[in-house]
């Protein structure tokens, strides 16, 4: 019985001493910094197009940089974002693979992807993980035409960005007296250059326009010498090129030294170099006056100063790669302060209910349709003695078009 006491005692002091040093550790343990929310960065870092996917991931971590310092994700008790790279590299099937590996490691959503193939097989991945998706780039439209509840991409199509180019291109020739009447296109043979040519070839008879000509290269193009001969032969008013940043540098180089030079312009839709500040400082007088209607900011804003002006002393190039996702970073930040949570379910109904309008974009407030962002649209720029400039819409411009391009001097 004595015993019985005594270990009772022995208990019930053991049991207070707990109960004591977790009434002291209990403020401890409120002020403890909450865990880091996981957001995978998903882009190809190596390979072909490891440029562009480099400076995804530099747009996406300034980002992240800026919210951190800002105090986090306040409705989770400041919890910082804690960036999880992955490397797409320039295959679907390492794409998906990544997507697992993501999805074993806890992140709560994914960004990035960058090219139409790469985006297509990681979105339909991440969706078998119930994991919210944002895209960056991807312009195909079977990407959000799928109905794919946890996708959703941010910038504009190609849908979208062809018929604005288009349009563009129209009131252009329109007001110079219609000096361009035919077309030669230029195009990669993946996913976004054969469904960008399919689409001109429907649209661009319709405007007034002959199509004279259609040049598919694979990616990546190593020698554009003979498609720079077939587009001399055609001698078009024209040239419409859609391909990835590389092969546009080695066209556009060929063109120079070949003396293909059209009579209007060289008018890209979505080109990969067209609006690249690092091509057009680089090689001013094989760039000069190429046009494009593609991802952009809006230089005049004062966000977009301050972000242009960080990534000048990051010493960074200036690249719609970089401006996309440093946007979608900070839209993903928002849904995630708005959601309270990283469950999967809330955060992809978040994002679906975003109006957030604070982005260096030249659009409209954010709203999902279908998983598009129904907000956004291209811009049209012009490089100009190796700067590139916005010529529209008016309301973004930083210079007026010039159409038709001088004659070769």
């Amino acid at each position: 019985m004595m015993h019985a006491k005594q270990g009772s005692g022995v208990s019930r002091r053991r049991l207070l001493a707990g109960a004591g040093a977790a009434t002291l550790g209990a403020p401890l343990i409120a002020g403890a910094a909450p865990a880091p929310v996981k957001i995978g960065l998903l882009q190809p870092l190596t390979g072909f197009l490891a440029y562009d996917g480099i400076q995804g991931k530099y747009g996406a971590m300034l980002a992240i940089d800026e919210i951190n310092a800002a105090g986090g994700i306040k409705s989770l008790g400041g919890a910082k974002l804690a960036p999880v790279l992955a490397d797409a590299q320039t295959s679907p099937a390492t794409a998906i693979a990544e997507v697992d590996r993501l999805a074993g490691e806890g992140v709560a959503a994914i960004q990035g992807g960058f090219a139409s193939d790469l985006v297509l097989a990681a979105t339909q991945q991440a969706a078998r993980h119930g994991l919210p998706y944002m895209v960056d780039v991807g312009v195909v439209d079977q990407i959000v035409g799928r109905g794919l509840t946890n996708t959703f991409r941010f910038g504009p199509g190609f849908g979208k960005v062809t018929q604005d180019g288009l349009a563009n291109l129209a009131a252009l020739n329109n007001a110079a007296g219609k000096p361009a009447k035919t077309v030669v296109i230029v195009h990669e043979n993946g996913a976004f250059g054969s469904g960008m040519a399919k689409l001109l070839q429907a649209k661009l008879p319709g405007l007034g326009f002959e199509v004279v000509a259609t040049i598919g290269h694979p990616t990546p193009q190593r020698d554009f010498t003979n498609i720079a001969l077939q587009v001399k032969q055609a001698n078009p008013d024209l040239i419409i090129p859609s391909n990835y940043k590389n092969d546009y540098i080695l066209m556009a180089l060929t063109f120079a030294q070949q003396h293909v030079r059209p009579k209007a312009a060289i008018y890209s839709i979505l080109g990969g170099a067209a609006s690249n500040a690092p091509f057009a400082a680089q090689h001013p007088k094989e760039s000069n006056y190429i046009m494009d209607c593609n991802h952009y900011y809006d230089p005049n804003k004062p966000l977009s100063k301050a972000f242009a002006a960080k990534v000048a002393a990051k010493k960074w190039d200036l690249t719609y790669e970089l401006m996309l996702n440093y946007s979608v970073m900070r839209v993903l930040a928002d849904a995630l302060e708005r959601a309270a949570s990283t469950d999967a379910a809330k955060l992809t109904a978040a994002i679906a209910a975003s109006t957030y309008s604070d982005t260096i974009m030249p659009y409209g407030p954010t709203k999902f349709v279908h998983g598009q962002n129904i907000g956004a649209a291209p811009v049209n720029t012009q490089i100009r003695d190796g700067v590139v400039e916005v010529i529209f819409p008016t309301a973004f411009a930083s210079a007026k078009p010039v159409f038709p391009i001088p004659a070769a001097g």
